[in-house]
């Protein structure tokens, strides 16, 4: 299963690259402005930035909702660099544009995902990556990882090349159950991947080992 994080920060970025486990990088315009970044000249230098950090796929939402603003921003993403995936919105003109993007030979992430049908349309279309949003689901108590499940049978029943790519992630136990169910991807701030390292045993135990070590060196 892959690891992306889920942020535009840089620093976060850089750490979750130091960690070593670090596959990729989705971002959204609210991400984007949560940074400070604003204009399509700076959004663009800063995708540029991200992807000198990290060697894999990073996700670069379209604002547009209408085909034709949509292909013209999805090309001129995708132009900016090879790992450029560019993010479409699950909605009719997107399933449009991802055709066509796909096409071209365009990577894309279909987006704003919340149901196996919608799944299935964003694969019949061609999309590399959908992303359903499984913290949302829950928020209005349906079962985001369910949904995962699902999504992947449907993928594997039929052959379908597009990988599920488990977004929304709100907890360190999402990542575990989506990894349980077939997620090709996970992506989720830093926070819950760093969450993944802690385990009260293995501190104990650490400290142990560590105790008996000193006793070993006062003894010498």
């Amino acid at each position: 299963m892959k690891f992306f994080i889920d942020t535009a920060n840089l620093d976060q970025i850089r750490e979750a690259h130091d960690l070593g486990i670090l596959d990729g990088v989705t971002t959204n315009p609210s991400l984007m402005a949560k940074e400070g970044i604003s204009g399509e000249d700076n959004i663009n230098r800063h995708y540029l930035e991200i992807c000198r950090i990290v060697d894999g796929d990073v996700s670069a939402e379209v604002i547009s909702t209408d085909y034709e603003g949509m292909i013209r921003e999805g090309e001129k993403l995708a132009g900016l660099h090879p790992n450029i995936v560019v993010k479409i919105p699950m909605i009719r003109d997107g399933v449009k544009a991802i055709r066509h993007l796909n096409s071209k030979g365009i990577k894309t992430n279909c987006t704003l995902v919340f149901s196996a049908g919608q799944a299935i349309l964003a694969a019949k279309a061609g999309a590399t990556y959908v992303s359903p949003f499984i913290g949302r689901l829950d928020d209005v108590s349906t079962d985001g990882v369910e949904l995962i499940a699902q999504i992947a049978e449907i993928y594997s029943t039929y052959n379908f090349q597009t990988q599920v790519l488990a977004a929304s992630i709100r907890h360190t136990m999402h990542i575990v159950q989506c990894a349980e169910v077939g997620a090709d991807v996970v992506t989720c701030p830093l926070e819950p991947i760093l969450g993944l390292l802690k385990h009260p045993l293995t501190d104990i135990g650490l400290a142990r080992f560590l105790a008996d070590h000193n006793k070993l060196s006062d003894n010498k």
